[in-house]
């Protein structure tokens, strides 16, 4: 099991909030091929917090423009059977073109075809791979999956299985869930803080996994490696969440909150976020 750094808010090589501030300064662009439920909220969560989103998911063009863009994301909500080509086509155009890309394997376990899907882009060498703790640990094998988008498994729980598929693909995998958990093979990050309210909208997660693509492209200037951006990205997200739900009422009116937090973020409002 990885350890816990004596202080890992120390031992990364840039702050969350200098990974947020370059973000906003080089407006990383991100090609996401993600399901339809959540492609709004994805992309104003993207434009919130300064990346740019563009959600090109058709065969002949989703390979050619993960290429060349900044970072790429792969959503498993919704594989129809175009989506799913396009997929594997931007994964290897990605890969070949080292443009760092992360996969969400939404809902794998039970459901066959996305399972399938998810196991074979795993060749393709995901750098971030991002998912509950029951999504994490049926994508290693080591159990069968939750119910649906939604997990079965505490995040302690997939602690092994987040390791197991760390080592076998060399990706960052990042478990969500009331305190995140970032693992890299060699390294173990907790990030605290966040909302349940998050939980209660539609695309909390699935959108994050487009910002840890955003995140992961913005640390390369700062020489920051993807688990740094991860970790990053994760601590902004909880330090929005919190700012939104402080005036929120419920769901309804924490979604608007949420984008606004988001895009008015500051150091000070990160750094509150714990990190162990």
């Amino acid at each position: 099991m990885p350890q816990y750094a004596p202080n890992i808010a120390m031992s990364l090589s840039s702050t969350p909030a200098a990974v947020l501030e370059e973000l906003r300064s080089i407006t990383p662009l991100v090609s996401c091929i993600t399901n339809a439920v959540v492609t709004n909220f994805t992309a104003n969560v993207l434009l919130a917090t300064g990346a740019a989103p563009a959600m090109v998911d058709v065969t002949g063009e989703a390979g050619p423009f993960a290429a060349l863009a900044s970072a790429l994301l792969i959503n498993l909500g919704t594989p129809q059977p175009e989506q799913r080509a396009a997929a594997v086509e931007a994964a290897a155009a990605a890969r070949d073109a080292k443009v760092p890309w992360v996969l969400d394997p939404v809902a794998v376990g039970y459901l066959v075809h996305r399972t399938a899907l998810a196991r074979q882009l795993l060749a393709a060498r995901p750098t971030v791979i991002r998912g509950n703790a029951s999504e994490i640990i049926a994508l290693a094998g080591t159990g069968a999956g939750g119910r649906g988008v939604e997990t079965a498994d505490a995040v302690e729980a997939a602690l092994g299985a987040a390791l197991t598929l760390s080592e076998r693909t060399v990706a960052v995998v990042a478990v969500s869930g009331p305190t995140d958990a970032i693992v890299d093979g060699a390294r173990l990050a907790r990030v605290g803080g966040g909302s349940a309210l998050l939980t209660r909208i539609t695309g909390g997660g699935c959108a994050l996994g487009a910002l840890v693509a955003a995140f992961v492209a913005a640390g390369r200037p700062l020489d920051a490696d993807p688990f740094t951006a991860t970790v990053a990205c994760h601590a902004v997200y909880s330090a929005a969440a919190e700012v939104a739900a402080a005036c929120a009422a419920g769901p309804g009116s924490f979604q608007p909150a949420f984008l606004d937090a988001l895009y008015t973020l500051d150091a000070d409002d990160v750094d509150r976020i714990p990190l162990s």
